[in-house]
């Protein structure tokens, strides 16, 4: 039996949000483009169905935390790396001995109250946070339990 893990994942709002995933069919989706070895490394070898993650928009207006959703698959070769009219092909990667992985997610809950970088960075309990230190840019970061249900509490207990 896997003891549940839990994620912090990002995307950019214009290109995938909280709300395309809910609209997907079965409100589930591919998590691809991952270009990143730390990040590949986390899906292949910690990352595992049953686990959880925080939807984060990224790159936009105000970033921060928007939902959850779960783990769904173990990863598997992410097709685009082969696809040279993709946005993320990648010409070195062989599907023989691919580089690059995915995972499936689903949705589970859209926050009412999203929980933003800034309230992040305010919450003392949370320094540790891997998105929260200084020239982080992965796109796939773990959570700690506690984290996550701070962040759970925070969105709930918001105003």
């Amino acid at each position: 039996m896997n003891i549940i893990k839990y994620w912090l994942m990002k995307n950019e709002p214009e290109d995938y949000s909280i709300d395309d995933l809910m609209a997907a069919p079965d409100q589930t989706t591919t998590w691809d483009g991952v270009r990143n070895y730390q990040v590949r490394n986390f899906m292949r070898d910690e990352m595992n169905p049953g686990d959880m993650a925080f939807f984060y928009h990224s790159n936009c207006a105000v970033p921060g935390i928007v939902g959850t959703m779960e783990i769904i698959s173990e990863a598997y070769p992410d097709q685009t790396a082969f696809d040279p009219s993709a946005k993320y092909y990648d010409p070195k990667s062989d599907p023989e001995n691919p580089r690059w992985l995915m995972v499936d997610v689903q949705f589970r809950r859209k926050l009412e109250n999203m929980v933003s970088l800034a309230d992040l960075r305010a919450e003392k309990s949370l320094v540790e946070m891997r998105v929260l230190q200084r020239g982080n840019r992965l796109s796939v970061t773990p959570v700690t339990l506690a984290q996550w249900n701070q962040i759970l509490e925070m969105a709930d207990n918001k105003q």
